[in-house]
């Protein structure tokens, strides 16, 4: 399915739906398949290992219906760029794209948190939150797929929808809210499991915790500098940064593959590979993100503030203002990253801090 998908993908370069999560253009946008490649192929590798262990099998399913989904689209984008060469391409997207990321985002989002590591509920009193969960997907996932109104694809009408009955649309909206309110539900299960357990189950968690924490603030970082540029740019220019740069489509693209993260923490944590290493890679994860973070703002601030003085003084931007932001960077970057690193070895690991300022 993700060689099929490929290759009606660059059947399709020329297209450009609106609305779409993957649209035809250019070939880094073809990295938005990657990360959900990782959940199908580390749920072989776990399975086949660890076969009575439910989380392989959870990423199986969630990986197949992520395929499920890319393939329809690519196959719908195809069809209606070329009238007439495959049968019933707004059908096949009705059909499985409008309503599958429900299953395959509750499978991730919920029932792998729960039951991460060892496939087992942290208590029986969890279960209830398991059927509630489980009919919160199916509820959501038919009403997604009754609801009437355009499709996301040349705005094209759902044939499965039911027309003039608006509330399919309402419990839609009331359910996903529901939804997500579980997701964080498992997500707290997942810290209680940490406080009451110890030793490998602790550094199980972490590989999870690390790997979600990164995606998240790779996420929220990217949203924010697009944001912050389109409201000092103004509302006409795109507020994505790869529309903007070179810089902008590496960092989206980073950012995506990110995703991939997640199946590939679980991997690890699951088959216990190179385990314990995992504190000294959140260490250095916390120490050069921090630093990065910090350094960017000093730079694009650095840069705005001189342009902006440039600007007033002589009437026109000067390549000077990059020039001071770049010599400032270079300067703070070896004092900074050492304080960083001592507030980060005090502040997480004060064990290890307390032993190395005694010795």
């Amino acid at each position: 399915m993700f060689i099929a998908s490929v290759a009606l993908y660059f059947l399709t370069q020329s297209m450009h739906l609106p609305g779409s999560w993957i649209t035809a253009g250019t070939i880094g946008e073809l990295l938005v398949l990657v990360p959900f490649l990782a959940f199908p192929l580390v749920g072989a590798l776990v399975a086949s290992i660890r076969p009575y262990n439910p989380i392989g099998w959870i990423c199986l399913v969630a990986g197949l219906l992520w395929m499920l989904m890319i393939l329809s689209e690519s196959y719908s984008e195809y069809g209606l760029a070329r009238p007439g060469s495959v049968p019933f391409p707004v059908t096949v997207y009705a059909l499985l794209y409008a309503w599958l990321w429900v299953p395959a985002v509750g499978l991730m989002g919920i029932y792998l948190i729960l039951l991460f590591p060892d496939g087992r509920l942290p208590s029986k009193r969890w279960r209830p939150l398991v059927w509630f969960s489980g009919a919160l997907i199916v509820l959501e996932s038919a009403a997604i797929f009754l609801t009437p109104g355009p499709l996301d694809l040349e705005q094209v009408q759902n044939p499965f929808g039911l027309e003039g009955h608006p509330w399919v649309n309402a419990v839609a909206l009331v359910a996903l809210p529901l939804l997500a309110l579980c997701m964080v539900a498992s997500a707290f299960s997942l810290v209680l499991r940490y406080r009451h357990s110890g030793g490998e189950v602790r550094q199980q968690i972490k590989w999870i915790a690390f790997a979600g924490s990164f995606m998240g603030l790779l996420y929220f970082g990217t949203m924010s500098v697009g944001s912050a540029l389109w409201l000092l740019s103004g509302p006409e220019t795109p507020a994505d940064l790869g529309s903007r740069s070179w810089w902008g489509v590496l960092l989206e693209n980073v950012m995506v593959l990110s995703f991939a993260g997640v199946p590939v923490a679980i991997g690890f944590a699951v088959l216990r590979y190179r385990l314990y290493d995992i504190d000294f890679i959140i260490n250095r994860a916390l120490v050069y993100g921090s630093l990065t973070a910090m350094l960017a703002l000093v730079y694009f601030g650095g840069v705005m503030g001189l342009q902006t003085i440039f600007r007033g003084l002589t009437g026109q931007e000067s390549t000077l203002a990059v020039v001071a932001s770049t010599l400032a960077i270079a300067a703070l970057f070896g004092p900074l990253r050492r304080r960083v690193q001592a507030f980060v070895d005090r502040r997480f690991y004060r064990r290890k801090y307390d032993a190395a300022k005694t010795l």
